[in-house]
């Protein structure tokens, strides 16, 4: 029961996550055909002014709910997963709020997304792990991830916008990872109550991380590249989660190893689902004015 729960709740988070990032990059669309396109960090202000980028952002909260509740009640290693299916939700937003393209291969994409997640779902059945790892791991980790994001970066504000997207996205998705890394130690602290939550270290880790991907992630978007932005940050959110979750949580699938085998095709599916989908992405140039 509690398994399908989660696995429900980590669907609602991927539907918000993809849905706000849709009206997010709406919201950025308009402020450059305003002329004021987003460039920057400092530039991001900017959107607090967009009330459609506003409304995304109240939908990514809810998304962000959603997702600590089923962290909550299932396993890092099978709830981060299933948000890969953000993917498939964003083709038709995108193509509906920003007019993106869809194109027939992404379709196929989306399709082995599905199949590849619902069998790892069946199959997959992480063992309890532990709540919390030690500061040196925590430290590791934190070290790791922070360094692949800012070499990530530096590579993708070199290149073309769909290589920036890309890069961006994974980014934002190991600190989106790692962030989660976080919230499932902070929620299992919930129980000894708020004041307990706000005498560990993890919940401003949770804060701080969270804060860091959700900028960068809008660097991404400002791209006007959706397909990508939305592939990459999927599937390396919840890559580096599943990797945090059995080196820190010692979370294990079950056995017999066909299990785990088998279990990991269907993941390794819904990963190449969503490069095909980037793979295959069609340019949109965001705006640098006003419409002719």
């Amino acid at each position: 029961g509690r398994v399908l729960m989660g696995a429900f709740l980590a669907l609602v988070a991927a539907f918000c996550f993809a849905l706000a990032a849709a009206l997010q990059q709406k919201g950025q669309f308009q402020l450059a055909e305003r002329g004021r396109r987003v460039t920057s960090v400092v530039s991001l202000l900017r959107m607090v002014a967009v009330p459609v980028w506003l409304l995304g952002s109240l939908v990514l909260l809810v998304g962000y709910a959603a997702q600590a509740v089923a962290l909550g009640e299932g396993r890092l290693v099978v709830i981060q997963p299933l948000l890969v299916m953000s993917v498939v939700f964003a083709l038709p937003l995108g193509h509906w709020l920003t007019q993106q393209y869809v194109l027939r291969r992404q379709v196929v994409g989306a399709l082995v997304i599905i199949a590849g997640l619902t069998a790892f779902v069946l199959i997959g059945d992480p063992d309890d792990g532990v709540s919390s790892a030690p500061a040196l791991e925590y430290l590791l980790a934190i070290l790791a991830v922070s360094l692949l994001s800012i070499l990530l970066i530096i590579y993708g504000s070199r290149g073309r916008p769909a290589t920036k997207a890309a890069a961006f996205g994974i980014s934002a998705g190991f600190l989106f990872g790692l962030a989660a890394t976080f919230a499932k130690a902070t929620i299992d602290q919930l129980p000894d109550g708020l004041a307990d939550v706000f005498s560990h270290a993890e919940v401003y880790a949770l804060a701080g991380f969270g804060i860091a991907a959700f900028g960068i992630q809008q660097l991404s978007l400002s791209t006007g590249q959706f397909a990508p932005a939305m592939a990459t940050v999927a599937v390396s959110n919840p890559f580096i989660s599943v990797l945090l979750g059995v080196l820190l949580f010692q979370e294990k699938l079950t056995r017999p190893f066909w299990h785990v085998f088998v279990a990991a095709l269907a993941l390794a599916a819904a990963f190449y689902g969503a490069w095909m989908i980037t793979a295959a992405n069609r340019e949109r140039q965001i705006p640098d004015g006003p419409r002719a």
